[in-house]
């Protein structure tokens, strides 16, 4: 992994994670918006529609929609479909709680850090220094 820079993020679930970078610039609702069952994203008109969560670093600006969307994160989880790690632009407790409940590692980016971020690139989440390498 060639490193393009190591970023600063606010550690909200602290673990480390390391992949494939999922990237949208439209807030997703994980109830009614990811199918459990299988980890696709299924939101009518999603620039993510008909892609998979798993195993990625899922980057969305926050999330919306119902508290149930906890616990679709939780179910994701708990079938080996959620993603590695989830960054957001701005803190969203909905998907904080499901982060919490399934122990997946969550962290805040700034503006700057989010420009940084490419769909399909390569991120690494280092909780120990709150930063997040990403790279190309």
């Amino acid at each position: 992994m060639s490193a393009m820079g190591k970023y600063r993020v606010k550690v909200i679930v602290a673990a480390g994670a390391k992949g494939e970078v999922l990237k949208s610039d439209s807030p997703l609702s994980f109830l009614g918006g990811v199918d459990p069952m299988t980890g696709e994203v299924i939101e009518e008109g999603h620039p993510l529609r008909g892609r998979r969560v798993q195993g990625k670093i899922l980057a969305i600006p926050h999330g919306r929609g119902s508290t149930v969307g906890s616990y679709v994160i939780y179910s994701l989880v708990s079938r080996g479909l959620a993603p590695v790690a989830i960054l957001m632009k701005e803190m969203d407790m909905i998907v904080a709680t499901g982060c919490v409940l399934g122990g997946v590692p969550l962290a805040i980016v700034r503006a700057g850090v989010w420009g940084q971020l490419r769909d399909g690139g390569l991120a690494e989440l280092d909780p120990s220094s709150s930063s997040l390498i990403v790279s190309e």
